[in-house]
């Protein structure tokens, strides 16, 4: 008489997969900023610089937000972002080239 089935669900998988990837993305970024301090790599992955490039550029600068444990280098995120805001300003006001 009656017929049990009341829902008929279909998952499209490509579709569940990208919003899982979505969510995870969300989920690292967030890790990421509750990161204070950088090491050396992460730095360079957060500039997209290579480390010589970072030591030529910042390193020298004493104003640069760096801390130095043993041979570790530890770099403050926030502190960091602000420097680079400000640097870059000042790179574009003076012609945007930078040399190395």
């Amino acid at each position: 008489m009656y017929e049990n089935n009341i829902f008929n669900l279909s998952l499209n998988e490509e579709g569940l997969k990208a919003l899982f990837l979505q969510e995870v993305n969300k989920h690292l970024e967030k890790l990421e900023k509750e990161t204070i301090l950088l090491d050396s790599k992460e730095l360079c992955k957060m500039l997209c610089l290579s480390w010589p490039t970072v030591e030529k550029l910042f390193l020298q600068d004493p104003n640069f937000p760096s801390i130095r444990i043993g041979k570790k280098w530890l770099f403050n995120r926030e502190k960091v972002k602000e420097y680079i805001d400000q640097w870059s300003d000042d790179i574009r006001e003076q012609g945007g080239n930078v040399e190395l």
